[in-house]
């Protein structure tokens, strides 16, 4: 059943999604349209290093326009009930989809895939860093994904607060430089959007599952795991994976390549 409350001018019909420090709603507003709207916990409604973060995160979802990427709408920071108001995007989160139904093949993967590398890369050329590019981040309809959450991205050029042992993130689809402190940057995005589509690919996490620790460790050797992952796609990982950031290429190179591997041309990553 519903809430049927309201926040400022938006009726909430269901939870959709609930994280630590915010909750988002499944919503309509004064004119009938369905949109997401994200509320901090009470708790944390005074908080204003809470409040900061939801700041930080309506300022760097507002710079970014794409399609593959949800749009900022709406938003009171300042109100009574902090909020942001998104687009609401039909799908599936990706993790629930290769879950329930496997890993995606062919035509569709590639599609998919490059997809994702244009919506990181219009996240990049905004000025911003996604800084969580991971597969309960991206809404599936179709072979169409959508790029959400921005609850820890940054300007490009902003303050970052990170230190040896601080992980910021999904985990297991972190660069290597940012298990060991290092600032994020476009390269640090693009090694988790390869970890993504490799998820999609094969349907199993790049670095493995279990302990912190052990994933960690793998992703500092380099130890991705893209067995069934097609050929050039798996060519183009394993450039995306590479050890040292300033190797990998821009997501728009990415996005480049996979238009030209569907086209048949065969683009391996040198």
């Amino acid at each position: 059943m519903g809430t049927h409350r309201r926040l400022g001018g938006y009726r909430l019909l269901d939870e959709i999604g609930r994280g630590s420090t915010a909750v988002v709603y499944l919503a309509m507003d004064a004119g009938g349209r369905e949109v997401a709207v994200k509320e901090l916990v009470p708790e944390l409604t005074g908080e204003p290093e809470a409040i900061s973060r939801l700041a930080r995160e309506m300022q760097a979802q507002a710079r970014v326009r794409s399609a593959y990427v949800a749009r900022l709408l709406d938003g009171a920071i300042s109100a009574r009930r902090p909020h942001v108001v998104m687009q609401y995007v039909p799908g599936c989160p990706l993790n629930d989809l290769v879950s329930a139904y496997g890993p995606m093949r062919g035509d569709r993967l590639v599609r998919f895939a490059r997809r994702l590398a244009l919506a990181l890369g219009d996240v990049h050329d905004a000025g911003v860093l996604h800084r969580d590019v991971a597969p309960g981040n991206v809404i599936v309809l179709g072979d169409r994904p959508t790029l959400i959450d921005f609850g820890i991205a940054h300007e490009s050029g902003a303050e970052q607060i990170t230190r040896r042992g601080m992980v910021v993130g999904t985990p297991a689809y972190l660069a290597p430089e940012l298990i060991e402190g290092e600032r994020a940057t476009t390269a640090s995005d693009v090694f988790s959007w390869a970890s993504t589509v490799a998820y999609a690919a094969t349907g199993r996490p790049p670095f493995g599952r279990g302990s912190l620790h052990g994933v960690c460790f793998r992703i500092l050797r380099g130890q991705a795991d893209i067995d069934g992952a097609p050929e050039p796609l798996a060519g183009l990982l394993r450039a995306a994976f590479r050890r040292d950031p300033a190797d990998r290429p821009s997501a728009r190179w990415f996005a480049g390549a996979l238009a030209a591997a569907a086209e048949g041309d065969g683009v391996v990553a040198a």
